[in-house]
């Protein structure tokens, strides 16, 4: 079933596998690591306005981050994985009424963090236990980011369709770019260059909005003129549809959610000890979930990769692109951790000159980093199960995950325990999602039989 489709899509269904994931990984890598470096440029920006303001970032970071995970890990995984699974069984017509259908669930999600987020963000970030002044920032930076939350979900789910339909090469160009313009963007309105104002921590919330929301322009030109062989446009309403999206994308916002909790119940619990303590581990966490970009370098190319040859009766074909995909994922990932885990200076003198900040950054590194490795190999298998459909063992390993972190903490304040055994449990964590990923890949999930109908892999024809 590999001969159907244009010839983006039989590099998933036909190309040797290593050099397919070299070709297209790697660029894709470099997309996101660019995407990454504006996290750490923004964290240098504000860090020279004081540690009240990086500690104001640190508590809106986790949500920023949910609304990325959800957006481009989530919805967006789904929406990939049901155009490419059509498209490998060579159906164009139930691929863009995926699409369509994807774009109604992003244009809903996106006025549920306006509204939550945006409008209401004073109530939320005023639940977590740091100053008025933290909190005031933190306030500022969000009602910018997600009161134009809709800016973003549009980008991520046309960033979702490029990838889909094979188009990841182009898509790594223009993501390059965008990040490139972004960071420089930050700088100047966050620090004040040339004839731009200083809007201190303002400034990094605006340059995205404003980015994105260019970036987001260009794609939809592209997709709506015709330069590729797929169409948006409406489609009548198909509940069927829109559970083949959301048994990965639904799902996947649990996941979502669950990886942005354990970072919030920690937030909750260091902040307690003071500041520099929240700084101090905002830095370092910051490290740890950008571990989640760099592995979706990888894994932005499993799910589409894995959608396809699933969609082709391709079982066998599909697991070793997984596989690989883990290895490189694992080695990228691992050799981070490790660089960070020895040196943390490399790091934490970027951001901070205050001594209790950089020793709590130092802590959680020299910990947590060393678990990076694993943890980088199970994301990549995450992203490639979303390409097979089924999602409930990957998201119960990040439950499980919560729950670990989650009872630690709360023992941690009940009995008074140090911020090193909080840190071991978060450490824990990254192991449990690295080795229970790798071992649902001997589930039947993964090893369905070679004449397995359409609707045994999760998508009845209409």
């Amino acid at each position: 079933m590999g001969s159907q489709g244009t010839p983006q899509l039989q590099i998933f269904l036909n190309s040797p596998i290593l050099k397919m994931l070299l070709r297209l990984a790697l660029p894709n890598m470099v997309a996101i690591i660019t995407m990454t470096a504006i996290i750490i440029a923004d964290a240098s920006y504000i860090g020279r306005l004081g540690t009240v303001e990086l500690a104001s970032l640190a508590l809106v970071f986790p949500f920023q981050s949910l609304m990325q995970m959800m957006a481009a890990g989530a919805i967006g995984g789904g929406i990939t994985s049901s155009v490419s699974r059509a498209l490998g069984r060579n159906r164009q017509t139930e691929a863009e009424e995926a699409a369509w259908h994807g774009f109604l669930i992003v244009i809903m999600m996106s006025v549920l963090y306006t509204i939550i987020l945006g409008i209401f963000c004073g109530p939320v970030l005023s639940l977590f236990d740091a100053s008025n002044e933290v909190v005031d920032g933190a306030i500022i930076y969000s009602r910018i980011l997600f009161g134009a939350a809709a800016v973003g979900w549009v980008f991520f789910f046309l960033c979702s369709i490029l990838r889909a339909i094979g188009e990841i090469l182009l898509l790594s160009r223009i993501i390059i770019v965008s990040s490139l313009v972004q960071i420089i963007l930050s700088g100047a309105l966050t620090l004040g260059l040339g004839p731009l104002p200083s809007l201190g921590i303002a400034g990094p919330a605006l340059a995205m909005v404003f980015c994105h929301g260019i970036t987001t322009i260009y794609m939809l030109i592209l997709i709506l003129k015709g330069s590729f062989e797929f169409r948006l446009r409406p489609y009548p309403f198909k509940l069927l549809t829109l559970y083949d999206i959301m048994k990965v994308g639904g799902i996947g916002l649990i996941n979502s959610s669950a990886i942005a909790l354990t970072v919030i119940v920690v937030t909750r619990i260091i902040g307690s000890y003071g500041t520099s303590a929240l700084a101090g581990y905002g830095l370092g966490s910051r490290l740890e979930i950008m571990v989640i970009p760099i592995a979706f370098g990888i894994g932005g190319v499993l799910t589409p990769a894995v959608g396809a040859n699933f969609g082709a009766n391709q079982f066998g074909r599909a697991r070793n692109i997984a596989w690989t995909g883990c290895g490189l994922s694992a080695i990228f990932t691992g050799l981070i951790g490790i660089v960070f885990a020895t040196v943390p200076n490399l790091w934490l003198d970027q951001f901070t000159s205050d001594p209790a900040a950089y020793e709590y950054g130092a802590l959680y590194l020299g910990i947590v980093a060393p678990l990076y490795g694993l943890f980088g190999g199970g994301m990549a298998l995450y992203f490639a199960s979303q390409g097979t459909g089924h999602m409930v063992i990957p998201v119960s390993l990040s439950l499980l995950r919560l729950i670990v972190v989650g009872t630690v903490g709360f023992l941690s304040i009940q009995l008074s325990w140090g911020l090193s055994t909080v840190f071991g449990s978060v450490a824990i964590g990254l192991g449990i999602i690295g080795i229970g990923m790798g071992l649902n890949m001997f589930s039947p999930t993964w090893r369905p039989k070679a004449t397995a109908s359409l609707d045994s892999i999760g998508f009845r024809a209409q």
